[in-house]
């Protein structure tokens, strides 16, 4: 895999590919009318880039069936980057489809840019749109003074060169198709799948594996030694006052040792956590707590020379392995993998570039999603175990049955690295270790829009998207005829909102509609796009707790305005969450009520803790939603906290 980039004149897209230099040892700028340029980090086939015949192509792609594709097609080709170049010539992007793999383009043609990456968005990009430009990394672009976008990986985009107009295509993405089958059939495919996962991303040279002797990583480690291959197993953690020794590095230590495997471990100090933190947020273009968290583990133990580094990221997406993934588990699946691009894997892609390594992500094959969405969700979780059969499939692959029921521990924490940031943010003075990490960054993470609708929900997610270092551009809201949507809640004065909006020093984008089931989602389509065009914005939040119906909604017709969706109050313990509404600052007036064991006496109150406490025993006797999730009751926010 290597850097790519594009930009308007060739010393723009010089000094772009320049930041990119870590992704590659040789550097090469084509074009006239638009500048096409690539670094190369060569691991199959050395052959230059930018492509350059009737067409200018840069690629960072990972083609897993490119000698299988060149024979199809009768092509004579020395790489999987040189094979896509050449479909592409020969019949446009429509071969995007035959693809088994990994990629990121930019292919110049005429008058037209077309820029595109994988569905899942395992290879990055980013663009500009004025002046258009793009490239592998946010930083790069950011580094020019341009404001950078990530590309939608279910969006193919193209730039008119001569009118400066921008278009995308959307793409499908994987469906959830549940079959009927036996439990021990299952774990059999499954163990048959990730082998041809495995096998097909070993590389000719030495391999890295990430290890924390956890089930996954131990997974893949079972499946190397089955297949005969050579690697080496990496893994880092930090033990500083009377921390106890990370969980992670006895474990790697313990499974290392049973099953014969090379173990490099890297002990890293506290003042190195230090200095190496404002480079983690600068690369990663994020000081998301759990992204900080996670990089660190993950940068210390790439210490090695090897060119290549396997990582277990993606099991959690499909074999149910979070805790917030409850009912409806295939549905909270393929959330997940929606949101995987943003969330973890260009965190990962970034980390292992500035170390040397190119990444790649066994899970992510495409074979293996298209099964593990097949499969029944009893299946997956099970006797109070997650990922339940991808734990009889890790059985039969020969890893250690200790291993196999070992409940998960988040990198963050099995390698103490969480503890080390809260020590570096109270040691340095500041109240929560996400005020220390956005104290490291000089810009905004992203630009997004909130829908509310006036509720604690909605002001809530936005109130936590914002501490967590986003800039909340402006709020979106629904004005439905409708007073029953399903979607919005449109009992409240118009004026409650402009004047939460004017409180906030926030705009406000109104859009009506007639409220009919489903049509009103193509309403809320149209809101995102004003939005986007108005405001710039990147992605929207929405207040979900527990409604699939709202939340899969919303991220559906987020994605096909290609914006980012986050639901950052889900699946939160609702009495939990109403008690820190009160502790925040939040005033939450009850405007309406229908639940048995709310009376209408309930109706002008403003929740204080004697409230929520006696809001919570109620919910208890008589069975409904703490929080109001399933329509018991409806609010205003009438006071915000301070620092919102």
């Amino acid at each position: 895999m290597c850097g790519i980039v594009g930009a308007e004149d060739l010393d723009t897209a010089e000094r772009i590919l320049e930041e990119q230099s870590h992704r590659g040892s040789s550097a090469k700028v084509l074009g006239e009318n638009f500048c096409i340029g690539h670094v190369l980090h060569s691991v199959v086939g050395e052959v230059a880039q930018p492509f350059n015949k009737s067409g200018l192509l840069t690629a960072n792609c990972e083609i897993y069936n490119w000698r299988e594709l060149a024979e199809k097609h009768g092509i004579e080709v020395k790489n999987d980057a040189e094979l896509l170049y050449k479909l592409i010539e020969s019949g446009g992007t429509e071969c995007l489809d035959e693809l088994d793999g990994i990629y990121s383009f930019g292919y110049l043609k005429e008058d037209e840019v077309v820029l595109a990456r994988d569905l899942l968005g395992v290879n990055p990009l980013w663009y500009c749109e004025e002046p258009f430009s793009f490239a592998s990394e946010k930083k790069a672009l950011e580094s020019q003074g341009l404001e950078a976008k990530e590309l939608h990986p279910r969006q193919l985009l193209r730039y008119n060169l001569k009118t400066g107009e921008i278009t995308t295509e959307n793409r499908d993405f994987f469906d959830i198709q549940e079959k009927e089958n036996d439990l021990e059939t299952i774990a059999e495919e499954i163990k048959e799948k990730f082998l041809d996962a495995v096998e097909k991303r070993v590389p000719e040279k030495n391999l890295a594996l990430l290890f924390s002797g956890g089930v996954d990583s131990t997974l893949i480690a079972a499946a190397l030694k089955e297949l005969g291959k050579d690697f080496t197993c990496y893994t880092s953690g930090i033990q500083h006052g009377n921390v106890n020794k990370p969980r992670d590095l006895e474990w790697a230590e313990k499974i290392a040792e049973a099953m014969d495997l090379e173990l490099e471990i890297y002990n890293a100090e506290l003042e190195e956590v230090e200095t190496t933190l404002p480079d983690i947020v600068d690369w990663i273009s994020s000081t998301s707590t759990v992204k900080t968290g996670v990089a660190l583990p993950f940068h210390f133990a790439l210490t090695g020379d090897e060119k290549v580094v396997m990582s277990g990221l993606g099991s959690e997406q499909l074999y149910a392995g979070y805790s917030r993934h409850q009912g409806y588990l295939n549905k909270e699946c393929l959330s997940g993998l929606r949101s995987m691009y943003h969330r973890d894997l260009y965190r990962d892609n970034v980390i292992s570039f500035r170390n040397g390594y190119e990444l790649r992500v066994p899970f992510l094959d495409e074979q293996l999603i298209e099964h593990a969405l097949t499969i029944p969700e009893e299946y997956k979780v099970k006797e109070g175990y997650r990922k339940y059969v991808l734990r009889i499939a890790a059985e039969k692959l020969g890893v250690p049955e200790e291993v196999v029921w070992r409940k998960k521990t988040a990198a963050q924490y099995g390698s103490n690295f969480d503890k080390a940031i809260d020590k570096l943010s109270r040691n340095k003075g500041f109240g929560h270790k996400q005020e220390y990490l956005n104290s490291l960054r000089d810009r905004p993470n992203k630009k997004l829009a909130a829908l509310t609708s006036g509720g604690k929900d909605s002001n809530a997610a936005l109130y936590r998207m914002k501490r967590r270092n986003n800039e909340i551009s402006c709020l979106v809201t629904l004005r439905s005829e409708n007073k029953d949507s399903y979607m919005f809640d449109s009992k409240k004065e118009m004026t409650d909102l402009e004047e939460q909006s004017e409180r906030l020093g926030i705009p406000l984008i109104v859009q009506k509609t007639k409220g009919e089931k489903e049509k009103e989602l193509e309403d809320l389509e149209e809101a995102f796009r004003k939005a986007k065009s108005q405001y710039g914005i990147e992605g929207v939040v929405a207040g979900a707790l527990a409604s699939t119906y709202q939340r899969d909604r919303v991220e559906i017709m987020a994605e096909k305005t290609g914006l980012k969706a986050f639901s950052p109050l889900w699946q939160e313990n609702q009495e939990n969450y109403m008690k820190w509404l009160i502790r925040e600052g939040f005033e939450v007036e009850i405007t309406s009520v229908a639940a048995r064991g709310l009376g209408k006496s309930w109706e002008g109150k403003v929740l204080d803790n004697e409230l929520v406490e006696e809001l919570i025993s109620l919910s208890r006797e008589y069975g409904f939603n703490a929080a109001g999730e399933g329509g018991e009751y409806e609010t205003r926010v009438t006071g915000f906290p301070s620092d919102i």
